[in-house]
């Protein structure tokens, strides 16, 4: 089914995650504090997307994407107004970078093991439905991800089993297949995955890769 799909952040991974959900004739508007910057992206979608601020993005969103950096995610929430998130899926591919530089390739996160960002995010904005997905790969692979015919793996969690099924749904319409790892506090195991996935680009320039999970 089609959706409307508001997307807050006009970043990478914002416009990557737009491109391909117009790719499969979805509607989507970007929300941003900075349109001239999608300005090139208008002419390249050709009426195929629009652009708006964060409120207006999640208003317009039957879906909403949460696509900035860990750091302001709660702030562009907040500018979104609880209001238009009210009852919605939110996919969450937040992060909680911290503003410091890698050590030896491993990022710094401002959160520990117990606990997560999402957790801090569906907490401050219990009306959403949050689903963690697409933090643990590059903008370039999130969208029909190549590896020789192999499906890589998008593990997801939340607390709400019907946004879930609907998020899975969109994953495998971009090429993935989903593992849910359950409720909300999985985030704090599936967000780390991100440092894992970042070594080997900050060591060996080498950003072509995602998970797989293997089971018998």
């Amino acid at each position: 089914m089609k959706k409307k799909i508001g997307i807050l952040g006009s970043g990478t991974v914002g416009q990557a995650l737009a491109a391909g959900f117009i790719k499969y004739g979805h509607q989507v508007m970007i929300g941003t504090n900075h349109p001239v910057k999608l300005e090139e992206w208008l002419d390249q979608v050709q009426g195929k997307g629009s652009v708006g601020d964060f409120a207006e993005a999640a208003a317009f969103g039957e879906i909403i994407v949460l696509a900035v950096k860990g750091t302001v995610a709660d702030k562009v929430l907040q500018e979104a107004e609880a209001v238009n998130l009210r009852n919605k899926i939110v996919i969450d591919a937040t992060n909680p970078i911290a503003d410091a530089p890698p050590v030896n390739g491993v990022l710094k996160f401002f959160t520990n093991l117990d606990d997560s960002l999402m957790e801090r995010l569906q907490n401050e904005h219990a009306e959403a439905k949050f689903v963690k997905a697409f933090n643990s790969v590059g903008a370039h692979l999130m969208v029909d991800p190549e590896f020789d015919g192999m499906k890589p793996t998008m593990f997801i969690c939340g607390n709400d089993n019907s946004a879930k099924q609907e998020v899975a749904a969109i994953l495998d319409q971009f090429g993935w297949e989903t593992e849910d790892m359950g409720t909300v506090e999985a985030a704090r195991a599936l967000e780390p995955l991100c440092i894992l996935w970042c070594i080997p680009g900050f060591k060996s320039n080498q950003w072509n890769q995602a998970f797989k999970f293997l089971k018998k």
